[in-house]
């Protein structure tokens, strides 16, 4: 065991729980339940995969004490007796494992919609979410009295179903969030108007699931510290919070910050938020009680968690993305293997805009095999081929790395000096630089597994003809896209690529032509070292919306460092210091301009798709080849490709 983690890797208790070190896998939305809210064969298989990699705790995703507090479809369930078999599976699996498990007790509140629950969702007071915006029903002191008891003995069946503790949600803007805030309760009785009313419930169903689970099962309480919007609750209140917390019954407290509507998504915050950023609310909560913290909030690192440890911010650390992207990290840590980590990127793509945005199941961009664990999808090959693989951007390093651990032969062959492709100048605007992180993790790995590397090298038909692969996967990306504008090949103009890359010298003021995210993290770029942005647009609104946690702070630099946004705006010429646009039926000139970016987006690169077909060699496409996208799909394409062969 790595002695450098020495505080990470310590036991702890949790009231009655002794858990075999401090790292928490916190709940994560997943989807992954039935239809019918009970628990799924994936659901088992993922949890018990994260237990295998090592977690202290793992903590279930949100679990509907009743029916009408589902937040999601497949959230699964614990309103009834029926739901016991299931769960009892789920603790079955995780305790194979030196891991404990507790049940997350779950009411969404207004942060539903009636397509889920049937019937309009219910809050403290009738005032709709400000993200969904549907139509709330005010909750009577009778039903107020009836969710008190639902959580109560949903936190009774989750002791009947093995489970080692459970966890009480209040916080992320959820229905006891909802209680504890100004911004969303406006009552004027019991459980409303003062701290000590707003309160009221949350300390009732503490008091009230002790009575039920007994004094030894442990009961954790999870909060945001910090709403982190205007007329919500500071850390102020929380401080006075905590300690009536731990007076009512609560065994630790889980530190969070955020609400759905929280500037930047800081519930789950994305690459532009510092890593640890939470730390310092779990470290002003700590000093309030006696009870173990847990604290939480981009934590990737087991380093910084076991600093965290050390200088008395928390007890346990969560890091729950990173459980996402590598379920062994733990292990890799402990055995010292750094390199070997895939680190989660805060990129959001696979698991929390999935959920909220696409309404899919959770995955991770980076790790195709979250979310299908229970599939075996890289069982080894009874056919061994010989498969080359063009490309060695993300589509191609991710089939590279499938194809090899299925028993393949694999060769990849990059024309560039290095892995990468798009990568390297995506991973170049601020706070982006764990995206080569992944890359260079992606190329040990494929080196590692024995996968034949061919840098500086463009496949040609002669080689093909030579080579005689028995399968090809055609991942050669895409070029830079540009349409026919007068003075488009000017010398002042240059693509976004070269511009981060360093192949083309930084000069401002600069006009961006799109905004999309190329676009806008060239902008980012620029401002970071200085140079004013104008940046043109057709669209009528912004291609990166302002919902995502990156859109949101992509917009939020760009308007505070003085950029300029023009919408509905069309290039019509440039000059040598200058860009005409069209907008409102009027001409204007951009001026001075002594850059002019190009940021239009890219088309596949499919030229050896015809050679392919030519000479008989079956091949697949996977990435940006079929259609320029996001990792997410890169990565995943890939995969496909990769295990398909």
């Amino acid at each position: 065991m790595n002695t450098d983690l020495k505080n990470l890797f310590s036991p702890v208790k949790i009231a009655s729980m002794e858990l075999n070190n401090r790292v928490v896998m916190p709940a994560i939305g997943t989807s992954y339940g039935n239809k019918d809210s009970t628990v799924s064969d994936r659901l088992v298989s993922y949890l018990e995969r994260r237990a295998k990699g090592g977690a202290g705790l793992i903590i279930t995703e949100v679990c509907a004490i009743d029916p009408r507090g589902k937040g999601f479809g497949r959230e699964i369930g614990v309103w009834d007796d029926s739901f016991i078999p299931g769960l009892s599976r789920l603790t079955d699996a995780i305790h194979k494992y030196d891991t404990k498990i507790a049940l997350q007790l779950h009411h969404a509140g207004r942060e539903t919609m009636k397509a889920v629950t049937g019937t309009d969702p219910e809050a403290p007071s009738a005032i709709p979410s400000a993200v969904l915006n549907q139509p709330v029903e005010a909750m009577t002191n009778e039903r107020i009295k009836e969710i008190v008891k639902n959580y109560a003995s949903g936190a009774l069946r989750a002791r009947q179903s093995g489970f080692d503790a459970v966890e009480i949600h209040g916080a992320h803007g959820y229905l006891l969030t909802q209680f504890l805030s100004p911004f969303s309760n406006s009552r004027d009785d019991e459980y409303g108007g003062s701290d000590e009313n707003r309160a009221r419930i949350l300390i009732e169903i503490i008091k009230a699931v002790r009575e039920k689970v007994g004094s030894e099962f442990p009961v954790i309480v999870r909060i945001s510290a910090d709403e982190c919007i205007k007329n919500g609750y500071t850390i102020d209140f929380t401080r006075w919070l905590a300690p009536r917390l731990q007076e009512a019954g609560a065994d630790a407290i889980h530190v969070s910050v955020g609400v759905y509507s929280t500037p930047g998504f800081l519930t789950i915050a994305s690459v532009d938020t510092p890593e640890g950023f939470n730390l310092g609310r779990a470290a002003e909560i700590k000093k309030t009680v006696s009870v173990p913290v847990i604290g939480v909030g981009r934590i990737t690192d087991p380093r910084m968690a076991d600093e965290a440890i050390a200088r008395g911010d928390a007890d346990l650390i969560s890091m729950g993305r990173q459980f996402l992207a590598d379920p062994d990290f733990l292990i890799k840590a402990g055995e010292g293997r750094w390199k070997d980590i895939r680190q989660c990127l805060g990129c959001n793509q696979g698991c929390i805009e999935r959920l909220s945005f696409e309404f899919k199941p959770t995955t991770c961009s980076i790790n195709p095999e979250c979310g299908r664990e229970f599939e075996d999808i890289y069982k080894m090959t009874d056919s061994k081929k010989n498969i080359w693989v063009i490309g060695g951007g993300p589509a191609g390093l991710s089939a590279a790395l499938a194809a090899s651990k299925r028993g393949h032969a694999v060769s990849i062959f990059e024309r560039d000096s290095s892995f990468g492709g798009q990568l390297i100048s995506a991973s170049k605007p601020p706070h982006k630089d764990l995206f080569y992180k992944w890359v260079e993790w992606a190329g040990a790995q494929i080196e590692r597994m024995g996968v034949s590397v061919n840098l500086h090298t463009s496949v040609t038909e002669a080689m093909l003809a030579s080579g005689k692969p028995d399968m090809a996967i055609l991942a050669a990306g895409a070029i830079p896209a540009a349409p026919p504008i007068d003075g488009i090949s000017n010398i002042n103009v240059f693509d976004a690529r070269d511009v981060l890359t360093g192949k083309a010298d930084l000069k401002g003021p600069v006009v961006i032509m799109g905004a999309g995210y190329v676009g806008m993290e060239t902008a980012d770029f620029c401002m970071a070292r200085g140079i004013g942005v104008t940046i043109v647009e057709m669209a009528k609104y912004p291609p990166v919306s302002t919902f995502t946690a990156h859109g949101y702070w992509l917009h939020r630099r760009l308007k505070k460092s003085g950029g300029i946004l023009m919408l509905e705006t069309k290039v019509s010429a440039i000059n040598d210091n200058s860009v005409i646009v069209i907008k409102d039926n009027q001409e204007i000139e951009i001026a001075p301009a002594a850059m002019v970016i190009k940021a239009f987006g890219s088309s596949s690169e499919r030229g050896l798709a015809d050679t392919l077909q030519k000479l008989g060699i079956p091949f697949t496409e996977a990435g940006d080849v079929i259609k320029p996208r996001r990792l997410l799909e890169a990565v995943h394409e890939g995969d496909s490709a990769g295990i398909g062969a």
